[in-house]
């Protein structure tokens, strides 16, 4: 088992920065991605970024690229989400998530096993 906490989430203005924080622990050297997604009320959850801990290659989607950035410390077990030049469509819940299994599309929520309580973020205009 691989438990996740996600922390950082809050208010910002459109212009502003966030980081996001998710805690690993339990199995974690089982952990092969780790993903950030992002869903709004009464839509389908929402890639966002990625981090192969095998290859160290990381994934954005094209709405975030440019802005945001994942990045891990190994020693804390902790996945990181710095998000730049928030925009107000940035304001929703998001959430990390670990792959134990590889090998499947980074993009694809459902091929995540484990999942993070969620962190909400509001960036005002």
């Amino acid at each position: 088992q691989v438990q996740l906490v996600e922390s950082g989430g809050g208010l910002a203005q459109a212009g502003g920065s966030l980081r996001l924080s998710c805690a690993t622990s339990g199995r974690t050297f089982s952990i092969v991605v780790m993903g950030w997604f992002r869903q709004a009320p009464g839509k389908e959850r929402e890639f966002v970024a990625a981090i192969s801990r095998t290859t160290g290659n990381k994934y954005y989607a094209d709405s975030v690229k440019g802005r945001f950035t994942i990045s891990e410390d190994n020693a804390k077990n902790t996945v990181y989400l710095q998000m730049n030049s928030l925009k107000p469509e940035d304001t929703t819940v998001y959430y990390c998530a670990a792959e134990v299994d590889g090998g499947r599309q980074v993009a694809g929520p459902q091929n995540y096993d484990y999942w993070g309580q969620g962190t909400q973020v509001t960036v005002s205009s």
